[in-house]
């Protein structure tokens, strides 16, 4: 089932997500459902909060990024193959020297902005059985995870980008928060509350 993606101005996205149990309900069905949604919205990943469930979960597919032609044969497969849903994650080491890449995220639809990230992650996490692995990333994967990790931490990449580039998309993100902005994708828009005075 395709669910509605939570836009950019909702608290959830801000919120620091909490962990879950073996014993969350209905968890295999909640993970297939956020396949078909990042699926349907044409994503790479996405986080439980991205759907208003702030808990520690995130997808990643980045199978999309196999079919550019800059990436070497043997990233090309390793992108190609990778499809992994994380629960309870902790990063615990970044390192390598910082590059940027122009991210984007379903929330903050057409806003897209370079982002500085370290190329290599170590990072603990459950599976869907609730198995504890520690796992190494780098390059692409490793800025994928880096995106979805902020998202339970209730960060987002425009957090980011320097002041100059927050003013200048100052007006892009408030349209996106009042839901005046055309999507192919189901989105949840914040309730715009009417203050007394």
């Amino acid at each position: 089932m395709i669910l509605p993606i939570v836009a950019y101005g909702d608290p959830v996205l801000k919120k620091k997500a909490t962990e879950i149990t073996s014993d969350f309900a209905d968890l295999k069905s909640l993970i297939a459902n956020m396949y078909e949604t990042m699926y349907g919205a044409y994503g790479v990943g996405l986080a439980a909060p991205q759907i208003g469930l702030s808990i520690r979960l995130f997808l990643v597919d980045t199978s999309p990024f196999a079919e550019d032609e800059s990436y070497s044969e043997l990233e090309k497969k390793a992108l190609k193959s990778f499809k992994k849903a994380f629960i309870n994650p902790e990063i615990l080491e970044e390192t390598g020297e910082e590059w940027a890449f122009n991210e984007g995220c379903l929330s903050i639809p057409n806003v897209r902005e370079d982002v500085l990230r370290k190329p290599h992650i170590k990072i603990r996490y459950q599976d869907e059985n609730f198995d504890t692995h520690i796992e190494e990333f780098d390059g692409l994967i490793a800025r994928v995870i880096q995106h979805e990790y902020d998202h339970i931490e209730g960060v987002l990449f425009t957090d980011k980008v320097s002041t100059l580039k927050k003013r200048l998309i100052k007006s892009k993100l408030t349209s996106i928060s009042k839901g005046k902005i055309n999507v192919d994708y189901r989105m949840r828009f914040p309730k715009i509350s009417k203050k007394r005075f």
